[in-house]
C-alpha cells in the first residue's frame, strides 16, 4: 500500500534538505509527541546506513520499530527503511528545485507487511485509504508550511 505527496516550498533546496536532515532536530520533535528514539551512531554525520530505535505506544501496545537510512544523496533525495513488527514501509524523500527560491518535496511512503497480523492491518487501511490518503497529504502540507515557516524565521 503506498501513500503520496508533494508540496512547493518557498525556499532554496539546501536549506530545505539541510532542515530535513537535520536528525537530532526530528528526533527532538518526535520525542516530544511521546516516541523514545535512540540513535545508533550518535554524532555521527548523516550517511547511508545510519539507523535508529524508536519505541512508542499503537492500539494500545508498545511497539518498537528499526528506522535505517538507505539513501543520502544531499541535496536531493533520502530513502529509509523501517521495520516494525511484521510491517515494511520504505520512505523516500525527493527534492526538486523550481528556482533559486522554490523546493518540491516529494514523499512516498510504501507499506509491506511480512506477517499475517500486518496484512490485516494493511487491510483494513486499504478500506479506509480514501481518508488515510487525506490525512497523509495534510500532514505533508503541515510539514511544508512548518518547514517554510522555520526557513523564514532564520532569515
Amino acid at each position: 500500500m503506498e501513500f503520496a505527496a508533494k508540496e512547493d516550498v518557498e525556499a532554496p533546496l539546501d536549506q530545505v534538505f539541510a532542515e530535513m536532515s537535520d536528525f537530532d532536530m526530528i528526533e527532538r520533535s518526535v520525542m516530544r509527541h511521546g516516541v523514545e528514539v535512540q540513535r545508533k551512531d550518535p554524532g555521527c554525520a548523516p550517511k547511508e546506513g545510519s539507523a535508529w530505535t524508536a519505541q512508542f505506544r499503537f492500539r494500545g501496545k508498545t511497539r518498537d520499530a528499526a528506522v535505517t537510512l538507505t539513501r543520502y544523496e544531499p541535496p536531493q533525495a533520502m530513502a529509509f527503511q523501517t521495520v516494525s513488527g511484521g510491517l515494511e514501509a520504505q520512505t523516500r524523500i525527493d527534492l526538486v528545485a523550481l528556482s533559486r527560491s522554490r523546493t518540491r518535496i516529494s514523499l512516498v511512503v510504501d507499506l509491506q507487511p511480512k506477517t499475517l497480523s500486518a496484512r490485516l492491518l494493511v487491510q483494513s487501511m486499504k478500506l479506509a485509504r480514501s481518508n488515510l490518503s487525506k490525512k497523509f497529504q495534510l500532514r505533508a502540507a503541515d510539514y511544508a508550511k512548518e518547514l517554510e515557516d522555520r526557513l523564514k524565521r532564520r532569515v
